[in-house]
């Protein structure tokens, strides 16, 4: 892992509940280099979150824990302040765990900027959602770029691994085990990047307007130029979309253009 420039581990916990219709942080803490900013109301009671970092990004040895709880009735939408920056290791890497929990009638839309491996970097995450029941509502977003392309830097990383898993109750209804190690796979071939440099990768719990949800979703799709992109409709209803792109900012407009439409339907 190398040595944790910050001494121990750094962690951010947020828990949001429902008062009388409107969300509010019960319990927020957070250590170097981490600081939650004062969240944004919303009109519909439910607020938005910027988490904010005084460091460049991540760095070798790095230690991270993200904990996040949502309660009944509360609407939480997550962003980060800026792109994630995985910066240059000598030998080790970083990791890091979150955890999110979203109780019945609650609402998490967790979309942190796009993350952006530096030659030599090494990147452990691990991300374990819990959803109550089938009213516990969760939209992920994630953006993956191949590397600083404009500095000709594609797929130099050592690996890149994310495990996420999604249980609803007890049971597993999402797992994606991502492990990219470039020296050891064909990245920018068919069936990975083919020739792209951006990945996003968005779940959403089943949306009681499915037809008009994956009818939306394709016109958004269709809508941005340069980009291949497919919707798997899970087992149990959930949606999943990935998409190819040359740009951050052209996926990322898919993931706003998906969230604001998602918002309007689930807040009625």
């Amino acid at each position: 892992m190398g040595i944790n420039a910050f001494g121990k581990t750094s962690k951010v916990f947020l828990k949001a509940e429902d008062k009388n219709g409107k969300t509010i942080l019960a319990d927020v803490h957070f250590t170097a280099p981490y600081k939650i900013m004062r969240p944004f109301e919303k009109k519909d009671g439910s607020i938005e979150v910027m988490l904010m970092a005084a460091s460049a990004g991540i760095m070798e040895g790095d230690c991270q824990e993200f904990q996040f709880q949502i309660g009944h009735g509360a609407k939480v939408e997550f962003r980060s302040q800026s792109y994630e920056k995985i910066h240059q290791m000598k030998a080790g890497s970083a990791r890091r765990s979150t955890r999110i929990e979203v109780q019945a009638g609650g609402e998490f839309y967790f979309h942190p900027q796009p993350v952006i491996p530096f030659a030599d970097s090494a990147f452990d995450n691990r991300t374990s959602i819990f959803l109550e029941d089938e009213s516990a509502a969760f939209f992920m977003s994630e953006i993956l770029s191949a590397g600083r392309s404009a500095r000709g830097e594609m797929f130099d990383y050592r690996f890149y691994k994310n495990l996420t898993e999604i249980r609803r109750g007890e049971k597993l209804i999402y797992r994606d085990n991502t492990q990219y190690v470039p020296s050891q796979m064909p990245m920018g071939e068919l069936g990975m990047y083919e020739g792209y440099t951006h990945m996003l990768n968005i779940f959403v719990t089943r949306p009681a307007y499915a037809e008009e949800f994956v009818k939306l979703a394709r016109g958004v799709l269709d809508s941005q130029e340069q980009i291949e992109a497919g919707i798997t409709k899970l087992e149990d209803g959930d949606y999943v979309i990935r998409a190819l792109g040359y740009r951050a900012q052209s996926l990322e407009k898919i993931s706003e253009l998906l969230l604001q439409d998602l918002g309007k339907h689930m807040t009625k």
